[in-house]
């Protein structure tokens, strides 16, 4: 399933003035965020999708350690060696 502010889910939004939507524009673009910004003045404002993408945890790449790399510890001894055990 492709992620919430991605090419092929783009946030999609609807705003009642051109400072939302330039605010809304801009809160994407510093987030790296694809999106649909649309300006309806008589329809009430949503902006969930760009709420529920900011909320979205950041999911960063574990550095495991494999046992024959180097310590992490800085000893210069294998893992298995030095700190798994």
């Amino acid at each position: 399933m492709a992620k919430i502010g991605s090419e092929k889910k783009p946030i999609i939004a609807r705003v009642q003035t051109q400072e939302r939507w330039e605010y809304v524009a801009k809160k994407c673009k510093e987030n790296g965020l694809h999106y649909i910004i649309g300006l309806e003045p008589d329809k009430p404002e949503d902006i969930s999708n760009l709420d529920r993408a900011l909320s979205q945890p950041i999911q960063l790449k574990s550095n495991k350690v494999g046992r024959n790399d180097s310590c992490p510890c800085g000893s210069g001894k294998k893992y298995k060696k030095c700190c798994a055990s």
